[in-house]
């Protein structure tokens, strides 16, 4: 099979850093291809390369295109030639139109007037094409994430794409959504389409993936052909992460301690529905030393759960009982929810868990700057201090706290997240998906740490979408299913089969 894209001995340089050196990969036409490597390896640098958002001239080595040399200016001029990026951030207008937003900036037109008839029934080719039923006129922000990542590819499909481009495309999605998307790269495949896929899901990479490429800190390290024969995820991680992991969860000692958290009869309403009810009588504990786990299918309320928890911070009519440490607690606020003993990691870090912003330091002291105070003035030495203490023991790799958080990767930025609250000193952590959108290098390292807290006589609880992390990490699982609690299982008890039993039954 002939190679569509050749990129040779491509170095990206900014200032101090050096994002790739000599990197080196071939994409032969027709094929997936996924790219894989840990935070900050430089996949979606070398494919701001490809995609021109780094112009030919910004870069040295070459790309070969279709049998020819590429001197990308910028993203329009790649998209001409059919490569078409879709980034882990969608770049659709929410209150625009499915057909607006899949032709905006190449409307069609007639004398300068939009062919509005012509382009609603392009659109309803194109979403036919996807396994959207949707009107072309629906609105944007009235679709879930996953169909919103469908709408990207019939954006890119509507500009004749040969080389589609996909980071982290199901990071975000459901376990149904993302086997949808998984099946439409497949069936784009036999269409002739060529696609490359960065992904930290190992096992969505074995399964549609023609060609695995392992980038470590800025280098090809390795390419491996599946259809020469089968490729582990051992062996993948091995390359990302440059050694063995015989275990992917750390070995920590099961000892459960008091009881810290106790909740029972809780009730929450929509915020906006107010007959809709969210969660209906939920009551579960977590005792010190102990990581408990909440699983359930997305849209099942663990995320609200959560959030009611935290200081209200979601729902309305909230109802039921709290107690920490046999008291019962006042969570009637965010303030009053931290100075119960409660901290809550959000899942979506970049928009409510950090100030991209901001730098290391001011992010670290954000949840207490009662510590790093003294009379309503901010001590910035000791706030210096506080953060070089959490970059140590965190090992967050960074030249130094003054860092913005937004030129962090991923994993560094969650080990921010995560020393932001663990400076505010509570008593239970809740961790809402705590790893996504993290290779599993730095995942590793969470683990560790939240085994150091309950170590710590700290009480975890874990809200996570990947069953085999909640079996590798928990003490005790909580099954939840359309807002109400369904079950609970020790770990000796749980399975990826008995959890959804559970589901599914009740």
């Amino acid at each position: 099979m002939a190679a569509l894209l050749e990129m040779r001995s491509i170095t990206k340089t900014f200032p101090g850093v050096k994002a790739l050196d000599q990197v080196n990969l071939t994409v032969r036409e027709g094929e997936i291809h996924a790219l894989v490597g840990e935070n900050g390896a430089g996949k979606s640098t070398l494919m701001k390369v490809l995609s021109g958002v780094y112009p030919h001239g910004s870069y040295e080595g070459e790309i070969h295109y279709d049998g020819a040399v590429a001197a990308f200016r910028d993203i329009a001029d790649s998209e001409k030639r059919g490569i078409i990026i879709i980034h882990q951030e969608l770049a659709l207008v929410p209150l625009l139109s499915i057909a607006e937003n899949i032709f905006l900036g190449n409307e069609q037109a007639r004398g300068g007037v939009i062919d509005w008839q012509g382009t609603f029934r392009r659109t309803e080719g194109l979403l036919k094409k996807v396994g959207l039923s949707e009107a072309p006129t629906t609105l944007v922000d009235k679709l879930g994430v996953g169909k919103q990542q469908l709408v990207e590819i019939a954006k890119a499909l509507s500009k004749e794409v040969r080389l589609l481009i996909l980071d982290e495309p199901t990071a975000a999605l459901s376990e149904s959504d993302s086997q949808a998307l998984l099946d439409l790269l497949l069936e784009l495949k036999a269409q002739g389409v060529t696609s490359i896929i960065i992904s930290h899901k190992l096992n969505e990479v074995r399964r549609v993936a023609d060609t695995v490429t392992v980038i470590r800190d800025g280098t090809t390290v390795s390419t491996m052909d599946a259809r020469s024969q089968p490729i582990t995820e051992d062996a993948i991680v091995r390359d990302m992460v440059g050694r063995d992991m015989a275990h992917r969860y750390p070995e920590r000692e099961r000892r459960a301690g008091e009881m810290l958290l106790e909740v029972s009869g809780w009730n929450v309403w929509h915020p906006e529905h107010s007959e809709r009810q969210v969660i209906r009588d939920a009551a579960f504990n977590v005792r010190a030393g102990e990581v408990v786990g909440i699983a359930g299918l997305m849209g099942a309320g663990r995320t609200e759960l959560a959030m009611s928890l935290f200081g209200r911070s979601y729902g309305r009519n909230i109802s039921g009982e709290a107690r920490i440490r046999g008291q019962v607690a006042d969570l009637s606020s965010v303030p009053k929810a931290i100075a119960a003993g409660l901290a809550y990691v959000t899942e979506d870090r970049k928009s409510l868990g950090l100030i991209l912003e901001e730098t290391i330091e001011r992010n670290v002291t954000l949840a207490n700057l009662a510590g790093v105070s003294a009379g309503g003035i901010l001590n910035e030495n000791e706030e210096t201090a506080v953060a070089e203490k959490y970059r140590a023991a965190m090992n967050i790799r960074t030249p130094s706290v003054f860092q913005k958080v937004m030129n962090l990767s991923g994993g560094n930025q969650q080990k921010v997240v995560l020393s932001k609250w663990l400076f505010a000193g509570p008593e239970v952590l809740i961790l809402d998906e705590p790893t996504r959108g993290i290779d599993v290098g730095a995942k590793f390292e969470i683990y560790g740490i939240i085994n150091e807290l309950s170590a710590q006589g700290k009480g975890v609880l874990m809200i996570s979408s990947e069953m085999p992390e909640l079996l590798g990490m928990c003490d005790r699982i909580y099954v939840m299913n359309e807002g109400a609690l369904v079950g609970e299982l020790t770990a000796a008890e749980a399975s990826q089969e008995r959890i959804m039993s559970l589901i599914v039954t009740e």
